[in-house]
């Protein structure tokens, strides 16, 4: 059996990873998200920018993996699966799943801007906050970056060819803790649906996938995915299972 799982923030946010929303203290909360999340911002205050992401870096650091993805991991056990996620952390990999394709880049990878080429070296702690720091600079001059993709770039290659392959691939596919409106992510489940690949959308909230998903399951990623694939099993089918969650 083939497994495709489709994450975004949503299963991210029970583990307490913080957004720029989350800004309790307001040290972030007078920049505009794409000041710091865009090719433009780093073109003029890269310094702010690095700032900023390593702040994420070390928040992440202080999170651990919750049920959902702990659920997913174990799904190894008995199926190919294969994690498709929208988020920047690394909670699906410290859980155990292995075959992981990050769309939107990692918080844990970096690059030099200018050749491209990766950097390994370990990040500095950043217990508190600042507006600016200066970001380390690769040997052929250029400065080391966030792996993230930002406004203005485009998915990378190789993690979105990977994911269409694994959608057409998959004998189910299973989405969770996505808002369905950010494309090109928001299109593969439509994918799937167009080969008769059953999607079951996992979300305490109704999204535009809601109508189209072969089933729903209106909870939570730690309480719905523990049990999934059992009560897909006993349902019978996951057209079953809709029925039942809607009664």
């Amino acid at each position: 059996m083939r497994i495709a799982v489709l994450s975004g923030a949503g299963i991210s946010a029970e583990s307490g990873v913080p957004t720029f929303r989350d800004d309790r203290n307001g040290f972030w909360s007078k920049y505009d998200p794409y000041e710091l999340s865009s090719t433009d911002g780093w073109k003029n205050n890269p310094e702010r920018v690095w700032a900023w992401y390593l702040w994420r870096h070390h928040l992440v650091l202080d999170v651990e993996p919750n049920d959902g993805h702990r659920a997913i991991a174990h799904w190894q056990d008995i199926a190919e699966v294969t994690v498709i996620t929208q988020n920047v952390d690394n909670l699906h990999e410290r859980a155990g799943s292995s075959d992981v394709q990050h769309l939107h880049g990692s918080l844990f990878e970096f690059r030099c801007d200018t050749c491209e080429r990766h950097f390994g070296d370990p990040m500095p702690d950043m217990p508190e906050p600042l507006h600016e720091v200066a970001p380390p600079r690769c040997g052929c001059g250029g400065l080391i970056r966030p792996g993230i993709v930002w406004f203005g770039e485009s998915l990378p290659d190789g993690p979105w060819n990977a994911a269409v392959d694994a959608v057409q691939r998959a004998d189910l596919m299973v989405v969770v803790g996505t808002s369905s409106v950010v494309y090109p992510a928001a299109g593969l489940p439509d994918l799937a649906l167009s080969r008769g690949i059953p999607v079951i959308e996992v979300n305490p909230l109704a999204t535009p996938l809601s109508e189209s998903a072969t089933a729903v399951v209106r909870e939570s990623a730690g309480v719905a995915l523990p049990t999934l694939l059992q009560r897909l099993a006993a349902a019978g089918s996951p057209s079953e299972e809709r029925a039942r969650k809607s009664n």
